[in-house]
């Protein structure tokens, strides 16, 4: 497979696992609205080939955001026509959130050691342990779906305070169509680390991987993410990808160590203020 044909089959599972809010598809471009939840959710995509002018489509797009009260947001990846980029950028769209696409060979997984693994089959259909065991008594709950509770505990890890984004959020999660590995680690019962596998084609997502401030530096992440490399190569999947907002140096170190590799780049074209 070409270096582009991968491209496509990232950005294509990228966007069942991550889903959104609402979403138009417009003559191949996917517009998606969250309320700014993330970038990803709240922009347009180029999915498929386009008939109409794209001044047009542009102007199209801008009025659907000015509709929603929040910017206009283009996703530039290698697969769209470098023109697009200038275009956007002629017209005063500035780059925010660059990021980094990167990807494994499950086979070339350097998981941080486990110790032990308990299995509860009673009501689990999944295949996955219950709990998984590390060093320095670090255990990684698993689960085989999304629940309010992990979602607002997740909530409080990344800091989603604003009553729109809990209220629509939780459907954004329970409308991911894809086999997911759920995991957490708690102190005391409460969530201070949280991480999500979605599968999809050979491939599994390594998403929402967050520590709570008073946590870190004792690999939780690391062993989150192993757990749910793991699992998900035991399921079948064959490679790995993750997305990392470019300069989150502690987390692309982590990733690194772990196996994975730069595959591309990505960035987003905003414009809060559009021209009428």
């Amino acid at each position: 497979m070409s270096d582009i044909a991968y491209i496509k089959l990232i950005e294509e599972i990228s966007l069942n696992a991550w889903p959104s809010h609402k979403m138009e598809l417009y003559d191949g471009w996917l517009i998606r609205f969250s309320h700014n939840y993330t970038h990803r959710t709240n922009c347009v995509s180029q999915v498929g080939a386009s008939l109409i002018p794209v001044e047009e489509k542009i102007d199209y797009c801008e009025k659907i955001y000015q509709n929603y009260h929040t910017p206009s947001i283009f996703k530039i990846s290698p697969l769209i026509d470098p023109s697009f980029d200038a275009l956007l950028s002629q017209k005063g769209y500035e780059i925010q959130h660059t990021t980094e696409v990167m990807t494994m060979e499950l086979q070339n997984l350097h998981p941080y050691p486990a110790i032990s693994a308990e299995y509860e089959y009673y009501g689990r259909n999944s295949g996955l342990p219950s709990f998984v065991v590390y060093t320095e008594d670090t255990i990684v709950l698993l689960q085989d779906r999304i629940t309010d509770e992990w979602i607002y505990s997740l909530f409080r890890l990344n800091g989603t305070t604003n009553p729109t984004l809990r209220r629509i959020v939780p459907s954004m999660f329970k409308a991911i169509p894809k086999e997911t590995i759920v995991a957490s680690i708690e102190i005391d019962g409460r969530m201070v680390a949280s991480g999500l596998g979605i599968l999809d084609r050979g491939h599994v997502g390594l998403y929402a991987i967050y520590v709570d401030v008073s946590c870190r530096h004792k690999s939780f992440a690391r062993a989150i993410c192993s757990t749910i490399l793991t699992e998900a190569q035991k399921k079948g999947a064959q490679k790995a990808y993750l997305q990392v907002v470019q300069g989150n140096s502690f987390a692309k170190n982590l990733y690194t160590s772990l196996g994975f590799e730069n595959l591309y780049t990505y960035w987003f074209r905003v414009h809060a203020n559009p021209p009428q």
